[in-house]
């Protein structure tokens, strides 16, 4: 093959295709899955390092990824409405005369 012959054929080659890297996440900002293809659903664009943790303990907050540092801790606490339960022993459920118990989420850093 000669040069010119390379140098015509390499002409005709098609363009590469940018490669983009993509994380899908749910409307609450939590991701779903990363992926380099154009599947549907909702994705930000993000680099190839982030590509490469592929990391869960992250959000979506307003398009950009936020890293998730907290902890959360759940715990019952006496609310209007919930399961009601023995004022005396929140084990006991009771239909009536009692005290209504939910769970509480706190999140610390």
């Amino acid at each position: 093959m000669t040069p010119e012959e390379f140098f015509g054929a390499l002409e005709h080659m098609p363009m590469p295709m940018p490669v983009t890297y993509r994380l899908y996440h749910d409307d609450q900002g939590c991701p779903l899955f990363y992926s380099m293809e154009g599947l549907p659903g909702t994705y930000i664009e993000i680099d190839q390092e982030t590509f490469a943790k592929n990391s869960t303990r992250v959000r979506v907050r307003d398009g950009k990824i936020v890293e998730t540092t907290w902890k959360t801790t759940q715990k019952l606490v006496p609310q209007n409405s919930g399961t009601m339960c023995h004022p005396d022993d929140v084990t006991i459920v009771v239909k009536e005369h009692g005290t209504y118990w939910s769970k509480q989420t706190y999140e610390t850093d």
